[in-house]
């Protein structure tokens, strides 16, 4: 009997008994085309159009590429998890492999931020640049200055507890990627329809990216980060009427529409700037710039770098306190970390772990100040960002995997469809692309290889691996200050 035949009464039933079946009572339910909204909002961005637009057509292969192979994969195996166990990453990986893991998977998603931020706001400063003077977006200790004046400032504003940061984030996706975004493609068709010839070739024969060794596909790791996110919002997949055929309508939908947002604008860039003169942080501007000089409208320029700052700062306000809230959390009751940084202030915001973090922001943002080129710091810590994040997700997979052997019965709003493919595959995709960021991507010319791989080997071995190896080193009974059922009472202990 098809969907169109059942009675009214067959779907409610069906909910009702999802509901009780995961111990769950009945939630506000939400229509499929509404979560590929919020997953768009989620991931989408600017940010990393410049990064793509070096490869001009080619970007279409290299945006559809981990689009497939992970993605996909990571869409669709984290709604099975997030649909049968609450608690996000750390209680998945807990459950499928082991607590000490569960705590790896958490710090990596605390710690990836830790070089996440000095990438956005060196991105934020590139754009004020073009505000004040175009000249400083290449200036390093303007770069320096801005990061960590910006940060301190979110710290502050962050520590004092504001709600009015929550709803940042989806006038975020309007204010600094819909419209920005769209009025960059429309420019630049029109520029094009004009009959000015395109910087980047748009044959066919440029579909693929030219090989010129493996440096020439490094890029692409670099969207990997840009397509993760995804397990955050499989948490709503219970929120659907239908889970088994709605999740993955609403995933489709969204990766239609984060390519769309991802590869036109990055063409439209590659249309007007010069590969070899495009900025990996400026590169937005760099577009819009030239495309407000043709048209004589120059007077937009700042009002453009406005909405990318507004958007950017609005981003890092909401995500700020995020990830370091459930490691907190997670600390708390089973004693990872030691009780000075579970301590929250008169707001209850973890203001001591944002503190200390803000120490390390702030020598990471010293080395753009020392290191000349600006696009080069800033690709390595986006590649550092990438490599620990990326420790996230092989647990991930490989906890699912388990969790389908171990636990085959436990109820679940949503099963992925070929649940052993989907993991291979994205297990494989994450490996390929933990492997590929080790190479100099070609743009950075004469570098020293020898020094780019020990950087971004001594970040991910040293954030990802023996920081959290130390603090289940050094746990002790007294770093347990509640259980996991005992509400906090604001101060940082048991209430």
């Amino acid at each position: 009997m098809s969907s169109m035949d059942m009675p009214a009464e067959v779907p409610r039933a069906r909910a009702t008994a999802r509901e009780k079946a995961v111990g769950r009572t009945a939630t506000p339910l939400i229509s499929w085309v509404t979560l590929a909204m919020m997953t768009t909002a989620s991931v989408a961005s600017l940010r990393a159009a410049p990064t793509m637009a070096v490869y001009g057509l080619a970007c279409v292969f290299l945006y559809l590429i981990p689009a497939i192979v992970f993605l996909l994969p990571t869409a669709l195996v984290s709604a099975e998890l997030a649909s049968g166990w609450n608690g996000g990453v750390y209680r998945w990986v807990s459950e499928g492999l082991s607590k000490p893991l569960g705590f790896l998977a958490v710090w990596c998603q605390f710690a990836m931020t830790i070089f996440y931020y000095p990438s956005l706001l060196a991105f934020v400063a590139s754009t004020i640049a073009y505000v004040i003077d175009p000249a400083l977006a290449s200036s390093g200790l303007y770069t320096a200055i801005v990061i960590m004046v910006l940060y301190w400032t979110g710290v502050w504003v962050s520590s004092r507890g504001t709600k009015a940061l929550a709803g940042l984030s989806s006038w975020g996706l309007v204010i600094g990627t819909l419209v920005p975004g769209t009025v960059l493609v429309v420019l630049g068709m029109v520029f094009l329809g004009q009959g000015n010839a395109s910087a980047a070739p748009m044959t066919a024969s440029h579909l693929m990216p030219q090989w010129a060794g493996l440096a020439s596909l490094v890029l692409i790791v670099n969207n990997f980060l840009s397509y993760s996110g995804m397990e955050m919002n499989a948490v709503h997949v219970s929120s659907l009427k239908d889970p088994g055929r709605e999740y993955p309508k609403s995933m489709f939908l969204a990766m239609g529409l984060v390519l769309l947002i991802f590869i036109l604008p990055a063409l439209a860039i590659s249309w007007v700037v010069p590969s070899d003169q495009l900025s990996l942080t400026a590169g937005v501007m760099q577009a819009f710039e030239a495309f407000f000089g043709h048209f004589h409208v120059g007077w937009l320029t700042p009002i453009a770098a406005v909405m990318l700052v507004a958007a950017a700062l609005g981003g890092m306000l909401t995500w700020l306190a995020g990830p370091s809230k459930g490691l907190l959390e997670i600390s708390r009751s089973e004693g990872y970390l030691p009780p000075y940084l579970q301590k929250l202030n008169k707001n209850g915001i973890q203001q001591n772990i944002l503190v200390t973090q803000g120490i390390v922001t702030t020598v990471i943002a010293l080395m753009y100040a020392l290191i000349p080129n600006v696009s080069n710091v800033y690709w390595i810590f986006s590649t550092i960002t990438t490599q620990v994040y990326l420790i996230v997700y092989l647990l991930m997979f490989a906890a699912a995997v388990r969790l389908r052997k171990t636990q085959p019965d436990h109820p679940r709003g949503y099963r992925a469809p070929a649940l052993g493919l989907l993991c291979g595959v994205g297990l494989a995709a994450s490996l390929a692309a933990l492997a590929i960021g080790f190479v100099p991507p070609s743009q950075f010319g004469g570098g020293s290889v020898l020094a780019y791989v020990g950087i971004i080997t001594a970040g991910l071995v040293i954030l990802g691996l023996l920081i959290p190896w130390a603090f289940l080193k050094l746990r002790k009974p007294g770093w347990r200050t509640h259980t996991a059922d005992a509400p906090a009472d604001g101060r940082g202990g048991a209430a």
